[in-house]
């Protein structure tokens, strides 16, 4: 097998892997369950990121989704740069009593999965050229968890609660009024738009660094069909 599509597997298995065990034991505690948090709407676009990946490598599709592994690099990104400065800020911000739970899905979920994501998406599908497809899903996906967690888990949740409110999935919200949490709702768009520009300079850079050719892919049957295919830098 080609170490392109072992690595492909690999991260498929493991996103797979993880994606059951959030359904099954993610803890349905509270309305939404562990589709209140941003990490698991991260986990599931990396999951169905992989498996295009994989599609696309067999040679059993050629949509590439480059707006959408674009916006899955980025909304990795914002998890894991909102969720450890809150957790070495305040560990109890985003668990429940200050001290991490199982380490191996912790660090999965908050590095090594993303880190697998970014390696794929950089070197090996060479994403980011579509930025304003990616632009699209970023802001969507975005309004549509905000508006998720503000007009359905708030009001139907108790807990965690905070200065302000209660029921939003993580304390330190709950603890902001209306316009500060819309502030840094609007914040977190900006600053996930400027991280989707940063990954597309350095997507470019890479491609006029380490260039390659698109080689055939996938069954015997889809080898004409891969090597016409426009050659990729």
């Amino acid at each position: 097998m080609r170490p392109v599509l072992v690595f492909r597997w690999i991260v498929f298995l493991l996103a797979a892997g993880y994606s059951l065990r959030m359904i099954v034991f993610g803890g349905y505690d509270g309305f939404g369950g562990p589709f209140r948090f941003l990490t698991v709407w991260a986990l599931f676009a990396s999951f169905f990121a992989a498996s295009r990946m994989i599609a696309l490598e067999e040679g059993r599709s050629t949509c590439r989704w480059d707006g959408f592994v674009g916006m899955t690099a980025v909304i990795n990104l914002m998890v894991v740069f909102l969720y450890w400065r809150l957790y070495f800020g305040d560990p109890t911000s985003v668990t429940k009593d200050g001290e991490l739970g199982e380490w191996w899905l912790e660090y999965y979920l908050h590095a090594l999965g993303p880190l697998l994501q970014w390696i794929d998406a950089l070197f090996f599908h060479r994403s980011f050229r579509r930025p304003l497809a990616s632009v699209g899903w970023i802001v969507g996906l975005v309004a549509v968890y905000f508006a998720w967690i503000e007009l359905a888990v708030a009001p139907l949740n108790d807990s965690p609660q905070g200065s302000v409110t209660s029921g939003l999935p993580y304390r330190f919200l709950n603890s902001m009024d209306w316009p500060e949490r819309a502030q840094f709702y609007i914040t977190n768009v900006g600053v996930g738009l400027g991280v989707l520009a940063a990954f597309c300079v350095l997507a470019w850079v890479i491609r006029r660094l380490v260039p390659r050719r698109e080689v055939p892919r996938g069954r015997p049957d889809s080898r004409d069909k891969a090597a016409s295919r426009q050659a990729l830098p």
